[in-house]
């Protein structure tokens, strides 16, 4: 769906980018190599990206302080498309168009980011995509630096499943792209493991959306048929505060009814008060909570730049501290930023991730992850309850829908596809 901006959101959103441009020393083109920002600074999903743009600033400046890139500085563009999907596409054409960004970092909802996927396909640039998202896409100029379904929402239903001995099944999410695929994907999987379709309930909520009161009893009575019941949340934005917030109103606890969101991380969770919280779930790659060493060192610098320990890291920014770092490391191998210099590049390089383990690009522009679920705690963290015991490399397309089980994405020779058919030995198309 599409949000409208207003005129005064639209003058606002202007006034950003040009604000943002005019920030620093004035530059000639050559002397710096400029690094696009794309994240929503107001409107619904303001919430969870105006940290993404802070992450991205912290981690150019990171950079700087080792000597930039390529013996030049990194110069941060931002501009704010203001929750507005179409916005996207226009703002990602001014950075590389107007701007000359050598790769733009960027999106947050599956809306945004097929917004803008025919503005880098055809001006050949290249996006950092952070979030989690629906797979069923690979494209050449987009590295998906979140989880795929099977990084987040098929081991999430598992763990409920074996671990929670769920029988029933809420689908809820925000009325998009990512949720009603994502349930596609858990609907077919819940039903090819023997769940009946009276025990899967499925509801989607538009963008913002706030009255949550109908919908929260319709899952209590859903809850009470004498089987162990569950919310598995795609709901997105500022929506979460008021959905969570009516799950208490009605006494709504994990052990009646637990939830397991894939949205909601440290940064949703400061809004809200977490008391009647405590016990829910959330399936993420990372959480502020993991105690290694590369983790404390992060949120150490992190709170160092930004001048204010108590602000939270969460999952995306992890994304996007691994896709900047693999982009810097691509860019030295290339020793350049063209585009299709950084492609070739950057397939099969490796970075650390902040859990202890390690990040690889894979052919299918997807990385490696781990998988954690994580229980909500009185103080806005999260407890990690279950994790894998390894990565788990991204699946560009989904092994339990019948018309993408056969395709595969591999953007080396000889396939150089994002669409293939391994049945058929043809590709279809990048998507």
């Amino acid at each position: 769906m599409t949000l409208n901006l207003t005129r005064r959101a639209t003058l606002a959103a202007a006034l950003t980018g040009a604000m943002a441009l005019s920030l620093g020393p004035v530059r000639a083109a050559d002397d710096t190599i400029k690094v696009g920002i794309l994240h929503s600074l107001s409107g619904t999903m303001a919430i969870s990206e105006t940290t993404l743009k802070d992450t991205m600033l912290f981690l150019i400046d990171e950079q700087n302080k080792k000597g930039g890139l390529l013996g030049k500085k990194l110069e941060a563009v931002v501009v704010d498309p203001a929750s507005d999907w179409p916005l996207f596409a226009e703002k990602a054409r001014e950075l590389i168009s107007v701007n000359k960004v050598a790769a733009v970092f960027g999106c947050w909802t599956s809306v945004s980011r097929k917004s803008v996927l025919p503005v880098f396909e055809e001006l050949n640039s290249i996006l950092f995509y952070p979030v989690q998202y629906e797979g069923e896409e690979s494209q050449r100029n987009v590295f998906y630096t979140g989880a795929a379904p099977n990084q987040q929402a098929i081991p999430a239903v598992d763990y409920l499943m074996n671990e929670e001995g769920v029988e029933r099944w809420v689908l809820a999410g925000t009325d998009y792209v990512y949720p009603r695929t994502t349930n596609k994907i858990l609907e077919q999987y819940l039903k090819d493991k023997g769940v009946a379709a009276e025990d899967i309930m499925i509801n989607y909520t538009p963008f913002g959306h706030s009255d949550w009161q109908t919908i929260v009893s319709d899952i209590k009575a859903f809850g009470s048929a004498g089987k162990k019941t569950a919310v598995v949340s795609t709901i997105n934005g500022d929506a979460n505060v008021p959905f969570y917030k009516e799950l208490g109103n009605q006494g709504i606890s994990a052990t009646d009814i637990p939830v397991v969101a894939f949205s909601v991380g440290e940064e949703e969770l400061a809004g809200i008060d977490t008391g009647p919280l405590v016990g829910h779930l959330a399936a993420w790659n990372y959480f502020e909570s993991v105690d290694t060493p590369e983790n404390k060192e992060f949120i150490d610098k992190w709170h160092a730049y930004i001048g204010n320990d108590k602000r939270v890291t969460n999952d995306p920014m992890e994304a996007h501290m691994i896709g900047f770092n693999l982009w810097v490391k691509a860019v030295e191998k290339a020793g350049t930023t063209d585009t299709d210099a950084v492609l070739d590049a950057i397939i099969g390089l490796e970075t650390p991730n902040l859990t202890g383990g390690i990040a690889k690009m894979l052919p299918n522009h997807h990385i490696t992850k781990p998988v954690l679920i994580g229980e909500i705690q009185d103080n806005g963290q999260f407890d990690v309850v279950w994790e894998t015991e390894g990565t788990v490399p991204g699946d560009a397309w989904s092994d339990f829908l019948p018309e993408s089980k056969m395709i595969e994405a591999d953007w080396t020779a000889p396939i150089n596809c994002g669409n293939y058919n391994t049945e058929t030995k043809a590709c279809g198309g990048a998507s």
